[in-house]
């Protein structure tokens, strides 16, 4: 699903339909989630006994997959992109993107808590965004010249996944060190995707 506002668009691609944004949503900072139909839901009461809360351990467990995905797509920009700064900021998101799912793995082992959950227990919240096997082979298959353009498009679109993610746990987490992890992640991703759109341009 990709919404269409003015004449360019965004290319992404999604599991399930969560996460397509245009250019001018990103640039004007767009409706996230609720454009496709999926509001954010109460996070629930804490666990007994414990600091976090479901919405604490949903967030862990949909950003440590929606990471890998990205480290993927991000492993695909050092042999193919032609500037210099294209995979600096590839190599940079990998790094990134993988010390965090080592945290959050550490974290929910600590709580007890499974590293993934079934696809129905995200419904809510408009199932698991992200980009799959599929569309990532189509950015790795791309020609030369079109590769940094399909790459930076998908990236866009997940780094602003994760934007929503990091907002829903904000808004609806328990945990502080969860919480703080949430804002960094907005915050860096947000940066990100304004580089990227700049790279675009040019």
């Amino acid at each position: 699903m990709v919404k269409r506002a003015g004449p360019i668009v965004l290319a992404a691609f999604l599991l399930t339909g969560c996460g397509a944004h245009s250019i001018q949503e990103l640039k004007g900072g767009g409706s996230g989630h609720a454009a496709h139909g999926a509001a954010p839901t109460p996070g629930g009461t804490a666990v007994p006994g414990r600091d976090y809360n479901p919405a604490d351990v949903m967030f862990l467990q949909m950003l440590m997959a929606h990471n890998g995905q990205g480290v993927q797509l991000a492993r695909l920009a050092p042999d193919r992109a032609t500037r210099e700064e294209v995979r600096t900021l590839a190599a940079a998101i990998a790094t990134t993107q993988e010390t965090e799912a080592a945290s959050m793995s550490e974290r929910l082992i600590g709580w007890r808590q499974p590293a993934t959950a079934s696809a129905d227990a995200h419904a809510a919240h408009g199932g698991m965004p992200g980009v799959g096997k599929e569309e990532i082979a189509a950015v790795a298959e791309a020609a030369p010249a079109d590769f940094e353009k399909k790459f930076l498009n998908m990236m866009i679109a997940q780094q602003d996944d994760a934007v929503q993610l990091a907002r829903m746990e904000v808004a609806t987490g328990l945990n502080a060190e969860v919480k703080a992890m949430a804002e960094r992640v907005e915050a860096s991703r947000s940066a990100q995707i304004e580089q990227m759109l700049a790279l675009l341009d040019r």
